[in-house]
């Protein structure tokens, strides 16, 4: 279970700085979040909840974290997407792309955050 942990937070850094990219590509272009990146921040948001699954059957079954920041970082992962979401509803177009694309950005850096204090 905690290497599964672990290799999910990978793909969540890699994840997470491509839909970043790809909504601040968007904005560059003036165009508002498509359907197909709205799609990609729910299956990020997904991933980053079955992150957390994993991480307490880690913490139940395996080992506790070295820091207990570890935690705190994994709940503000889980849920910057969603709050980010709630709160660009009422910009424009564009500026949803871009706010969303430096959310996206900025749980790339909680993952990494998350990685280093595991």
């Amino acid at each position: 279970m905690a290497a599964l942990h672990k290799q999910l937070a990978t793909v969540l850094v890699l994840y997470y700085t491509a839909v970043g990219l790809w909504g601040l590509g968007l904005g560059v272009r003036n165009v508002g979040p498509t359907s197909g990146f709205r799609g990609a921040i729910a299956i990020a948001v997904i991933a980053a909840v079955g992150q957390g699954i994993a991480g307490i059957l880690t913490l139940a079954f395996v080992r506790p974290p070295t820091e207990s920041l570890h935690i705190l970082y994994g709940f503000a992962l889980a849920l910057a997407m969603p709050l980010a979401a709630t709160l660009v509803r009422e910009r424009t177009p564009r500026g949803q792309s871009v706010a969303l694309g430096f959310a996206a950005l900025f749980a790339a850096g909680l993952a990494i955050r998350g990685i280093t204090t595991a």
